[in-house]
Parts: C-alpha cells; structure tokens; sequence
C-alpha cells in the first residue's frame, strides 16, 4: 500500500517540507483554484506536479478531487460542454502520468461537521457531528420545511432546548461549522444564502440524483477507460440526507448500484472507512472484501457512534470499524493483483482526518487536517500494516 497525504495546495498551512518528514511520498492534492466545470489545463497540471517534485521524495500521485460540476448532479442547463471539459481534463492529466481521480457526487455540500473542534478527554479537539446540534440547525436556525420529519422527538426537543437557551456567538460557531463543507475556494454562506442554495434543489429526489449519476458516467468512464485513469467515488460524509439534499453514496446497495451503472474497472471507489463506518448499517471489512478489485484509492479514519446517529472522530485503531481488517482485505487484493500482473496492484491511501494535538491546537490548517494528529494515524496504520505482513495476528 502506498502512503499518500492530502494537501490543500500552496495555501495550507502544512508545507510539502513537513510532509516530506512524514515518511508519506505520495501527494493527494487539487487544482482547488480553478473554478467548477473549467478544464485543467495540461501546463496547470505540470506546474502543480512540478512544485510537488520540488520537495524530494513527494510526487503528486493521487486528485482529490476532480470536481462535478453542481449543474450535472442536478442534470440542468446545457451540459455537453461541462462533460467535454471534464473528459479534456482527465486527458490532461493522464498526459502528466496522474491516473487515480477521486471525485464526489454529494449535492451542494462535500461534507458535514457541526463541531470543528470537540474537545478530547486527554486534550485535543476532533471533528464532530453532533444530530442534536444538526437538527437544531435545520429545524429552527435554517427553519427549512420538513425538517422536523422523521426526527427522533428526543433529539427535537433537545434541539430546541438548545437553541432557547443559545447566544448568537453558539448559532454562529454552529453556522461556520456546517458551512466548513462547502467545497470551492473559501466562499461560506450565511442562513439566508444557504437557503437560496438549497432552493434549485428543492424537491430533488434520490431517483433523480441517481439518473444524473449514470448519465456522469456514461459520458466521462469509457474515456477514463481509454486513458488508464481509474475514478474512485467517494461515499457520502455523513451517510445520509442533510439539509433534505439526497445521498446515494451511502451504503453497500448503493456502491453495487453504482457499479452496474458502468461495468468497467474506470468506475471504482474511494474507500472511505469514516464515512462508511458512520452509517450502522454498514460493515466496511465486508464492503472492503466485496469491492476490493473495484477499490482504487483509501481514506482510513475511524469513527465511535452513538444510538442517536451522532458520531465523533475517533483515534484510527479505535472507534466502531476495525481497521487492521479492512486493511488485511486491501493487502489481499494488492497481493491478487500482482498475481495477474497487474502494474497497477498498489493501493494509495492516507491517514483520514485527524485530532488536533498539541502544536495542532491555534494552527490554521483545514479543519480535521492538522499535522501531527494525522501524522499519528499514519504512523499506527504503517505499524498495521508491517503487523500484517509479518503474519501478526489483531484478533
């Protein structure tokens, strides 16, 4: 398995000199300045590889993301354009030898946190969601129609308990926390904006997000395939509907659909075992095992759970899914994969989110991306790793 780090580019805060330091050489990154739908072009790929190769060993060896444009998940508008941009730029970068292109098809916002830094017992912060402070949110700070359905009354009225007794500094912090998903630059939205984002997007089913998906594929996988470029979905974060916005990333079924869509070893999957672990109705060792020879690429983070379908981020070895068998399931596909000859048989992944530790705390780095605490996964997941290879058991 090849170790690999996300980098945010020549805005993050962490340097590609400290990530060298980590013992990560593979770099996942994007072209995070060029605007949805627009093609990147050959010599802005070049140029970001190049920056990346400046800092010995790294390399730039996996996108994160090649984004979708909004207009195609909700299948509006003229779209020809968009998928021959998007075709041009997964040329563009299979031109510059970049061939694994992870990708998302969450509607509106990438991912969802209402906490950014929920303190730890021994100290540092982690990434919370929290459905109490979500509901709270939707139903009486967003106040959108619906929004109460389905709830647990439980969580409702502690919600709105919580808001009652809120100060506007809470409904603010809550406000910057959600909005922190939102992909692009840095443009955030305050209640009433986020409100009219949410309005094209009003009535817009799981069955039509769907449609799109296949008509996305359809016109984008048999390029990739042609080109060596093998796409990887990543699963919904959180997995399930937010903000009434639909999610079909989000489960076993769903990624089985998703591969009936396009029969093609091009139309893989990002493993993501925090998002994934999020949902109790998932198994992501049994995920990992079915779809090993579809999975291109891996986020391994961990996650505790709680009955009321908040859930925190946990340390790597603990939380709720067991990594050191998720990751036996990818050593055994690598190791069938270099059976057949495949050149192809490494599996990049990296240290997902992290707690905030120590010198972490008051840096500016992109929240659940701080330095030491991801450097902590890294190191545990390559003690696993060498674990199993020497035929130690984690049982």
């Amino acid at each position: 398995m090849d170790e690999t780090w996300r980098w945010f580019g020549p805005l993050d805060d962490i340097s590609l000199a400290e990530i060298a330091q980590t013992g990560a050489q593979g770099i996942v990154t994007a072209l995070h300045e060029i605007p949805y739908g627009e093609v990147w072009s050959r010599e802005a790929i070049a140029t970001r590889k190049a920056l990346v190769a400046q800092q010995n060993p790294l390399c730039w060896s996996v996108v994160e993301s090649l984004p979708v444009h909004e207009d195609i998940k909700r299948g509006v508008g003229p779209l020809d354009r968009l998928f021959a941009n998007y075709r041009q730029s997964l040329a563009n970068l299979a031109a510059e030898g970049i061939t694994t292109v992870c990708y998302n098809f969450m509607p509106l916002l990438d991912w969802t946190r209402t906490d950014l830094d929920a303190p730890l017992p021994a100290g540092g912060t982690a990434l919370r969601f929290d459905m109490m402070r979500m509901t709270a949110f939707d139903a009486f700070m967003l106040a959108r129609p619906g929004a109460e359905e389905g709830v647990d009354p439980d969580v409702l009225s502690r919600a709105k308990a919580w808001i009652d007794r809120s100060q506007q500094a809470d409904r603010d912090t809550l406000l910057t926390a959600i909005m922190a998903g939102l992909p692009g630059a840095y443009a955030r939205f305050d209640v009433e904006g986020l409100r009219a984002a949410l309005a094209p997007w009003e009535g817009f089913t799981a069955a039509d997000l769907r449609a799109s998906l296949a008509r996305f594929l359809a016109e984008v996988v048999p390029t990739a395939e042609e080109l060596g470029i093998r796409l990887c979905i990543h699963p919904d974060d959180p997995p399930r509907p937010i903000l009434g916005l639909p999610r079909i990333v989000s489960s076993e079924e769903d990624i089985a659909r998703i591969f009936a869509m396009q029969d093609s070893i091009a139309n893989g999957l990002t493993l993501c075992t925090g998002s994934l672990g999020a949902n109790p109705a998932n198994d992501p060792v049994r995920i990992a095992t079915r779809f090993a020879d579809r999975i291109h690429f891996a986020h391994l983070r961990n996650v505790a759970k709680e009955n009321d379908g908040s859930f925190q981020e946990a340390a790597h070895l603990e939380g709720d899914t067991d990594l050191p068998a998720v990751m036996r399931a990818l050593l055994d596909e690598e190791a069938r994969r270099r059976a057949v000859g495949r050149a192809d048989h490494a599996i990049p992944f990296r240290p997902d989110h992290g707690h905030a530790l120590l010198q972490d705390i008051g840096r500016k780095t992109h929240p659940g991306y701080p330095l030491i605490g991801r450097l902590r996964g890294l190191s545990e997941l390559r003690g696993v790793i060498a674990g199993l290879k020497a035929g130690v058991s984690h049982g």
